[in-house]
């Protein structure tokens, strides 16, 4: 039986305010340490950033990557965990769209 691959997870914002950005990204920030599951920290990584301005971007300004161990652990990331909760409070108030997608890496 083969080990599951991580699970990349990208996620795009439409938040035209810059202090609006940052106050995601703060939140983004903190994710890996404050992302607990079983009581232990369980997001492999997380890289976030604004985006360069380029017709191709569709709107979208901030951009983020999270890494799992598996699909389970996205799954709780998003149902149950409590700092992903406090994440989506602040990117509701601020966001004027959003789009994620998720995938395993089949290159390696």
């Amino acid at each position: 039986m083969s080990a599951t691959k991580p699970i990349n997870r990208i996620t795009l914002f439409k938040i035209p305010d810059a202090e609006d950005q940052e106050k995601l990204l703060a939140v983004y920030r903190e994710m890996p340490k404050n992302a607990k599951k079983d009581g232990k920290p369980y997001v492999i990584s997380v890289t976030a950033g604004p985006a360069f301005p380029d017709q191709r971007s569709q709107g979208y300004t901030v951009a983020a990557v999270s890494v799992f161990a598996s699909k389970e652990d996205m799954v709780y990331y998003d149902n149950d965990c409590a700092a992903h909760a406090a994440l989506k409070k602040v990117a509701k108030s601020v966001h004027q769209g959003v789009m994620m997608v998720y995938f395993e890496n089949r290159f390696n």
